[in-house]
């Protein structure tokens, strides 16, 4: 999948079952559905599901929550403006 398709996809009531859970979860969040997001995000142990996770936490301002899923994910804790963030996590993803 291309990251214009997942964008493309922003437009459809679900999320692409291709796109895997931590893209998923990203999709949700992006669509303000905070609950399918972090159901999602929480639905593997995997680093892609812990960044994602990080992120959620961050943009809810519980940063020390968000300190510890990037700790998990094996990632720097980020400060980049939250749209650039979820765009560089969907492009890391797509491309895993």
């Amino acid at each position: 999948m291309t990251y214009a398709a997942f964008l493309a996809s922003l437009q459809q009531v679900h999320p692409p079952q291709e796109a895997g859970l931590a893209l998923q979860a990203l999709w949700w969040g992006r669509k303000g559905n905070w609950q399918q997001a972090h159901e999602h995000a929480q639905s593997s142990n995997g680093a892609g599901c812990a960044w994602v996770h990080a992120y959620l936490h961050r943009k809810e301002g519980d940063q020390w929550n968000a300190e510890y899923w990037y700790r998990r994910a094996r990632q720097p804790v980020c400060s980049l403006p939250e749209d650039a963030e979820w765009e560089q996590i969907v492009q890391a993803l797509l491309r895993a």
